[in-house]
């Protein structure tokens, strides 16, 4: 298991910017053929990233950037996009039916569900990030939306040596109310201390709050069973040196009730193309390496 000095959190943060640019990309399918509907993705960036999202509008140069994306990542086209679409569904759930009416996206990257759901509008909402992404998610939404919302407080964050609960109250977050929280792509970033030290502030959130995060598999950060995934065990864990943690699938519901949390779905991504690629006609690999959980605080 990695210490604290090995983790590079400023790789990490260079990786919030890829899934919302896919997402962007998705939006140049025809409408019957997207996986995600997202009108402001695209807006949030310029210069090459803006370029590559423009060409994309060229059905063969899109279809070019998603087959490479599947030669070296299987399964890692539609990953970002399914899980998305996963956690936009349960969080407009959770607050018509459940009536939760705060969110905390830890680790939000350049996600834009707070600023495109309508659902999200009137909650109170604390974007969590590295320093790096908060300041540039900041200036990107205020050019595209013309003002940034005044629900939305983003905090600046080290999840390694900082402690949440801290410097989420010093941006006037209480945890006294039903939270849902939003924790995707960031378990793998950090190492084991780090994700417990994560759970102990879950464990404080009332009871009826809602959590959905993404993990990857244990055996795979241990390159025991590579799923065929040997590119992205080379980059991610030997390379670039930026996973450290998985978790066990078999363990998640015990690790979740011993922190006070009650499984309510812990699901592939087989069954996420299913529910989200299918429908729409296209062939696309499934991410073995990486599941879905959604929780209740018990």
């Amino acid at each position: 298991m990695a210490n604290k000095n090995s983790i590079k959190t400023k790789g990490a943060a260079k990786t919030g910017d890829q899934p919302t640019i896919n997402v962007a990309i998705e939006q140049n399918f025809p409408k019957e053929q997207r996986i995600i509907e997202d009108n402001l993705a695209a807006q949030l960036y310029s210069g090459m990233n803006r370029f590559w999202i423009n060409i994309t509008k060229i059905a063969i140069l899109r279809n070019w950037i998603v087959n490479m994306t599947e030669k070296f990542l299987p399964g890692g086209w539609s990953c970002f996009l399914v899980r998305k679409r996963y956690i936009d569904e349960r969080l407009i759930e959770s607050i018509t039916e459940n009536k939760i009416k705060t969110l905390v996206n830890l680790g939000a990257g350049a996600d834009t569900r707070l600023y495109r759901l309508s659902e999200a509008q009137n909650i109170s909402a604390w974007e969590v990030d590295q320093a790096v992404n908060i300041d540039a998610k900041r200036k990107a939404i205020e050019k595209a939306l013309g003002s940034f919302p005044s629900n939305v407080k983003q905090v600046s964050i080290n999840f390694i040596n900082e402690e949440i609960e801290d410097v989420l109250k010093r941006h006037g977050y209480l945890g006294n109310e039903k939270t849902f929280f939003i924790w995707e792509a960031v378990s793998q970033y950090i190492n084991e201390a780090a994700v417990q030290k994560t759970f102990d502030f879950f464990s404080k959130a009332p009871v009826g709050s809602r959590l959905v995060f993404t993990y990857v598999l244990k055996d795979f950060i241990k390159g025991e069973n590579l799923y065929g995934q040997e590119w992205g065990y080379e980059k991610f864990v030997l390379k670039d040196k930026i996973w450290h943690f998985g978790f066990d699938p078999n363990q998640i519901e015990a690790y979740l009730n011993k922190n006070g949390w009650k499984l309510i779905e812990d699901i592939d991504y087989a069954e996420l193309g299913d529910r989200y690629v299918k429908p729409t006609g296209r062939s696309l690999g499934v991410l073995d390496i990486e599941r879905m959980v959604y929780a209740e605080k018990i």
